[in-house]
This record gives structure tokens, C-alpha cells and sequence, in this order.
């Protein structure tokens, strides 16, 4: 009986992997074990990275609030503080964009946090 080697399945598989890796440095995208070990680390990291990518948002929209909140006087904290006490329903991306594409209407929400902490 003549012996099976399973020698298509093996080369698509081989292939799959190396396909994945395209793009990567070097021997990363050419030898079999070293895109298998680049492969299984991307494919990991970019679990990880979506959700540090949620953070890192959160981060710049509340360095650009701070940002505006200190034109106008005030600082981010106590700005946070005098829009929770209003009322005011808009999260952080939302008031960012406002105070990027419409300084008046931020100075509006900065004004009346103001008077709800004082």
C-alpha cells in the first residue's frame, strides 16, 4: 500500500500561515516557524491593542478638554465636576469635537458649569 503523506493539506496550511505573515521583516515572512511565531504574537497583540486603543482615545479627548477648559479658566476637573451638576448629558469625545469645531457653544457649556460650582 503506498503511504499518505497528507502532503496537499500540509502545503495549504504552510501557506495559509505564510500568507498571514506577508508584509512582516525578513526571514518573519519567509520561514515557516518564524511566521508562525510572528503570526500567533500579531494576532494576539492586536486583542490587546483594541482594547488599549479605547484608552488611548479616552486619553487625548480629555487632553484636549483640558486644554480648552484652561483658555477659559477653569480647570478640567472642576469643569467635569460643574457639567455633571448641570445636567449636561454629553461624554468627553462630544465635548472635545464642540470645543475643536465650535469655540462659542463650548464657552456657552464652560459658563454655565461655572455657575452650577460656584
Amino acid at each position: 500500500m503506498s503511504r499518505a503523506t497528507n502532503a496537499p493539506i500540509s502545503r495549504l496550511r504552510r501557506k495559509r500561515r505564510l500568507n498571514r505573515a506577508k508584509g512582516f521583516y525578513g526571514a518573519r515572512s519567509k520561514l515557516f516557524r518564524t511566521a508562525t511565531e510572528s503570526v500567533d504574537r500579531a494576532l494576539s497583540m492586536s486583542t490587546a491593542h483594541r482594547r488599549l486603543k479605547k484608552r488611548q482615545y479616552r486619553a487625548l479627548w480629555i487632553v484636549r478638554l483640558t486644554a480648552a477648559c484652561r483658555q477659559h479658566g477653569i480647570s478640567y476637573s472642576r469643569f467635569i465636576e460643574g457639567i455633571s451638576k448641570a445636567d449636561i448629558a454629553l461624554n468627553r469625545k462630544m465635548l472635545s469635537e464642540i470645543a475643536i469645531h465650535d469655540p462659542d457653544g463650548f464657552a456657552q457649556i464652560v459658563e454655565t458649569a461655572k455657575s452650577r460650582i460656584a
